[in-house]
Formats: C-alpha cells, sequence, structure tokens
C-alpha cells in the first residue's frame, strides 16, 4: 500500500491516495481544493481511480469533487448524515469567499460497520459525529485515515453549525480504543499514531481516563 498526502487550499487539508500498488487501484479521500493538481496527482500514480472517499462534507473537504469526477465518472462515498451539508457546498464556499464548483451528488451511501475496498487492501467504516454528522473514519491497513475527528496534538471543532461535542466525546472514545499502532492520517497536520495522542494529546487522553474509569 502507498498513501500520498496532498495538503490544499485555504485551509490546508490533507488529501490522500491511497494505492494499492499489486492491483493498480486507487481511491481519494477528502479532495478538498486544488483539483487540477489532486487530477495530476492520481494520473501520476498510475493506478485506476476507483472511488472517491468523504469522511464529512465540510467545503474544504470537498471543493475538488467536480474536478476529479470530470475525468473519472468514480463513484462518491458519503454518510447520508452529512447531505445537508454536502448540498450546501456552495454557500460554505460564499462564507469564505472561495472559489467552488457544484460537485455531483453523492452516491454511495457509508454505514458504520461497513467494509471498503481499495484492490486487495479491506478498510472498516466507523460512524464517528462529532465534527460533523456524517463524520466518518475509515481503519485498516495499520491506518486510520481521521478526517477531522483526530489531529496531532488536537481534535476537530465542536461549535459549527450541526457539530455536537456530547457525540465527538463518544466518537473520540471508540478511536482511544483502538490499536495504538495505527498510523493517523489525519485531515489537517502532519501523520501521527494513536499510542502519541494518547500519550500527549490531552483530548483523546482525557477521554481514554474516563472510559478506562
Amino acid at each position: 500500500m502507498r498513501i500520498s498526502s496532498h495538503t490544499v487550499g485555504a485551509f490546508q487539508e490533507n488529501c490522500y491516495l491511497v494505492v494499492d500498488e499489486v492491483a493498480g487501484k486507487a481511491v481519494i479521500v477528502d479532495p478538498g481544493a486544488e483539483g487540477e493538481r489532486l487530477v495530476r496527482a492520481v494520473r501520476a500514480s498510475g493506478a485506476e481511480l476507483e472511488a472517491i472517499w468523504l469522511t464529512h462534507a465540510h467545503v474544504d473537504h470537498i471543493g475538488a469533487i467536480a474536478a476529479v469526477r470530470h475525468e473519472w465518472p468514480v463513484p462518491i462515498f458519503l454518510h447520508p448524515a452529512d447531505e445537508p451539508l454536502y448540498l450546501r457546498g456552495a454557500a460554505q464556499a460564499a462564507i469564505y469567499g472561495l472559489p467552488f464548483e457544484e460537485p455531483p451528488p453523492a452516491d454511495s451511501d457509508l454505514a458504520d460497520g461497513a467494509t471498503l475496498m481499495v484492490g486487495a487492501l479491506e478498510f472498516s467504516v466507523l460512524h464517528t459525529p462529532g465534527h460533523a454528522p456524517g463524520h466518518c473514519v475509515f481503519v485498516g491497513s495499520g491506518v486510520l485515515l481521521a478526517g477531522d475527528l483526530l489531529f496531532a496534538g488536537s481534535i476537530g471543532r465542536t461549535d459549527l453549525p450541526l457539530s455536537d461535542p456530547r457525540r465527538m466525546t463518544e466518537s473520540l472514545a471508540r478511536v482511544a480504543a483502538l490499536d495504538s499502532a495505527l498510523t493517523v492520517y489525519a485531515g489537517h497536520g502532519p501523520v501521527t499514531t494513536i499510542g502519541r495522542e494518547l500519550e500527549t494529546n490531552p483530548f483523546l487522553n482525557g477521554v481514554a481516563r474516563v472510559v478506562r474509569g
């Protein structure tokens, strides 16, 4: 497996290209901005793009979907609870004065416990609401594609429209129980691990202490 990170847009969002090098298949996770650059990255990978996976539908994670779909008519995976945010992409962009091309409708529903494949690579979907109602993370092959749930030293905001601090705490508790060796690819900031965050991230560490009692 190869994961390449592409930090894009005004919000410095991390878009990830996950490639099964043996099968020559790939998915793109959270194409948030700079569509032409991301299209070039997919082409340079030499892999066949199979899908677009979205952790959630805030504008900084969906702004380049249209550009990708112009090139490859692949399915867009999104949890249905985030459809209201997805449909307001243009309105979100207008708040920040960002350019935005309306993406096609999401056409494949994510669900907690579902399995997604990239070639022969298998990922489990965890529904982790809090930052956004339909926020999901993808766990497999030793990695956690965390979106805006967990960052190195921090967590996603819960003061945005449709955010929910109580559900964020519950979602963090689920992640805290995962294998500490998992490499965390976050929606913003550097790569980290579950173990490192349990030791140094006061948000995750605090939740873990409460869960342990």
